[in-house]
């Protein structure tokens, strides 16, 4: 099927050298990096096996997941700071 589609321009020369380097029209490499970049997102986007659970009632009293340093200090606490060098 015949489309119309906007390119950068650097990326537009290095696709016309590889064409011309390799001797393929610009849209069958064209075709394949759409049909990489689709096979990538297939495989990224499988199904995965579903994590263990465990019981409990979910998140302590002020534990922020999205905080990393936080959490750190939250589970090292007990820790003295020699053991945890």
């Amino acid at each position: 099927m015949r489309t119309t589609i906007s390119i950068d321009d650097g990326l537009l020369s290095r696709l016309k050298a590889d064409s011309a380097r390799t001797g393929r029209t610009l849209g069958s490499l064209i075709e394949d990096a759409v049909r990489a970049a689709y096979a990538h997102q297939s495989t990224a986007n499988r199904d995965l096996e579903p994590l263990p659970t465990f019981g409990g009632s979910g998140l302590m009293p002020g534990v922020d997941i999205t905080d990393a340093a936080s959490l750190r200090d939250l589970m090292d606490e007990d820790e003295p700071l020699d053991a945890l060098r």
